[in-house]
């Protein structure tokens, strides 16, 4: 049955238009019309396309605000790792389904509507399989399903513990799957949502493996982590002699399903093969302020029409602005210049926005997924530039998915229940 929703003002991909009618029908646009008058349901204030959310580590939720206090050594993402494995080895299948759940519920109240889930903590804790070696993977696809958030899940393909087959460490145990498992965890249903695949990283599978995993999977989503680190590309560099991007753009015919996570160090020569092979740039911008680990060359990158989105990562704070507002104020700090990601036509705050789209947009065809921000002071572009640089997660109103308001008065409509789950979990962790 088609509903339709009386848009006062959206964000339409030809621009800011008023008194917009959409159509609804099975969770998807199928009309749009301007300027109309018809009967509808009225949304007031000004709606935007949801933004995706491109890389979550769900169960580091759980761990936001617990690696601030500073070791005897000087601290990394190294010393952070060291942490976040000491934590992982407690948690049960119904912690992470708890976990996640209160991690895609605050993402939905932060604007974004749907989340690639980076998922690697698969068996138990001492390193074998679960009964049904799909049971960690499951409860992610059952806590989105649950809270309403749009799902990518990456079962993520993890091998060894370093570059040149370096063994594994007992902390990464959780993770390990040979080609034949991770087969297996690339079955794993997603009703409603999606699979792709997810070589960890460089250092955590042979070039024989990535090779494998993307003419296996050809054509699904593809993420990787890349370039992270500065010790990461050295290492890199001592092993095959070519740094990680050039690598990786040498051992697969990588295009637009492959997003290269973080890119962090990726130096001017492999920025412009990125951009000419149209990969994303998958930017964590909270995460990789947090953790210490640097600033990728995003003018450069877009000056070459590179794609790039945002993601939440380890899921330290999760919102929409301030992950566009950090990436816009690490360039404004390195440069020591103001609006460095915008240019004279639009404002800053519309290119970010726009650009970490990443194909989302009201327009027909595309799921009636949105976000609805109070617009009582702002018109047009201010409202954007208001709601990422100054008013964050306050600015938003509601959220719909598939044309239905999940989140209303900024509280997603299951918020007691799903925090109350969380709670219990986190107390019984941190006892």
């Amino acid at each position: 049955m088609a509903s339709k929703l009386h848009l006062e003002t959206a964000l339409l991909p030809d621009g800011w238009r008023h008194n917009v009618v959409v159509t609804v029908e099975h969770g998807l646009i199928t009309a749009i019309d301007v300027g109309s008058t018809g009967p509808a349901e009225r949304v007031s204030g000004v709606t935007v396309p949801g933004l995706p959310n491109i890389h979550s580590h769900a169960f580091q939720r759980a761990m936001a605000g617990l690696t601030e206090k500073r070791g005897t050594e000087a601290d990394s993402f190294w010393t952070w790792r060291t942490q976040m494995y000491r934590f992982v080895e407690r948690l049960t299948p119904d912690d992470l389904e708890a976990i996640a759940g209160l991690a895609y519920m605050e993402m939905l109240e932060a604007g974004f509507t749907s989340v690639a889930e980076f998922h690697y903590l698969h068996h138990q804790p001492d390193g074998r399989p679960y009964d049904n070696i799909a049971e960690m993977s499951e409860r992610l696809v059952a806590a989105a399903d649950t809270v309403g958030i749009g799902l990518c899940l990456l079962p993520v393909f993890y091998r060894q513990g370093g570059f040149l087959g370096k063994a594994p460490s007992e902390g990464q145990r959780r993770f390990l799957n040979t080609r034949d498992s991770y087969a297996r965890l690339m079955e794993t249903k997603v009703p409603g949502g999606e699979i792709g695949i997810a070589p960890h990283s460089l250092r955590a599978v042979t070039l024989d493996d990535l090779t494998w995993a993307a003419t296996t999977f050809a054509g699904k989503p593809a993420h990787i982590h890349i370039s992270e680190q500065r010790r990461e590309v050295d290492e890199c560099v001592a092993a095959h002699n070519k740094r990680p991007i050039d690598l990786f753009l040498d051992t697969i015919d990588a295009g637009r399903n492959w997003y290269l996570i973080h890119a962090t160090h990726a130096d001017a020569g492999e920025i412009a093969r990125m951009a000419r092979a149209q990969v994303v740039a998958g930017l964590c911008p909270i995460t990789e302020a947090n953790l210490g680990d640097g600033l990728f060359d995003m003018p450069a990158f877009l000056k070459q029409s590179g794609r790039f989105g945002v993601g939440s990562d380890s899921l330290v704070r999760i919102s929409v602005a301030d992950e566009l507002r950090t990436l816009e104020y690490g360039q404004r700090l390195f440069h020591r210049q103001r609006n460095v990601l915008g240019d004279s036509s639009l404002s800053t705050g519309r290119l970010l926005f726009e650009g970490a789209l990443l194909g989302n947009a009201l327009a027909v065809g595309q799921p009636a997924d949105f976000v609805v921000l109070d617009a009582s002071h702002h018109r047009d572009d201010a409202v954007l530039d208001s709601w990422i640089f100054a008013a964050d997660n306050n600015a938003i109103h509601s959220v719909y998915r598939s044309g239905v308001p999940i989140v209303q008065q900024g509280r997603h409509k299951d918020r007691e229940r799903i925090t109350a789950r969380y709670d219990a979990v986190l107390r019984k962790l941190l006892a």
